[in-house]
């Protein structure tokens, strides 16, 4: 168990308790009785569980900590943390809410991505998952987005950041696919 799989751990262990505040605080809206604590919570353990994110990345390449265990934690603590948000951000009751246009965005894009890279295993034996910029630049915006609606900032309003995450979440689908695309056509060649 390296120092990189303990902090993708903590990061998982930290999704339920998210999740938690954020409903609660929602909750307390729907209620009338607004619970500030619990958002600024909430906001506090999304913020360190994004950053730890990267963090476990850094401990992995600077002290050669890259484990078949970490390739598979790390993914699902990413995805876990970013759609737990947006469900309680979707379907919940804050002041600041997604659009559901957003998180079908965000779901069909990683079903297709998953089911792209079963046709090209099927197809070609053999997956390539390459992290692209766009991969990276696409989690960034969408982690700010989500960042934005809870810290409830207006300016530039949360509509905005939303539609640049979107934008750069379609883009980077289109980026996989083209990739998936090249992987089929060189296996044919070769």
């Amino acid at each position: 168990m390296t120092v990189a799989n303990q902090i993708t751990l903590a990061r998982i262990a930290a999704i339920p308790a998210f999740v938690m505040l954020a409903i609660y605080y929602g909750e307390s809206v729907l209620e009338g009785e607004r619970q500030p604590w619990l958002r600024f919570t909430a906001i506090g353990v999304f913020v360190v569980a994004a950053v730890s994110d990267g963090l476990d990345g850094f401990v992995a390449r600077r002290f050669n900590q890259h484990t078949k265990l970490g390739t598979i934690l790390d993914p699902i603590a990413d995805k876990g943390l970013l759609l737990s948000a947006l469900l309680v951000l979707t379907f919940g009751h804050w002041e600041v809410k997604f659009p559901l246009w957003f998180l079908i965005l965000v779901i069909a894009r990683d079903i297709a991505i998953v089911l792209g890279c079963l046709l090209l295993q099927f197809l070609n034996g053999d997956v390539i998952v390459r992290p692209s910029w766009m991969g990276k630049v696409t989690t960034v915006t969408q982690m700010a987005a989500i960042a934005w609606v809870m810290a409830q900032l207006h300016t530039p309003p949360p509509l905005v950041i939303i539609l640049v995450a979107g934008v750069f979440t379609l883009a980077s689908w289109v980026g996989y696919g083209i990739d998936g695309i090249r992987q089929i056509q060189s296996s044919e060649k070769g």
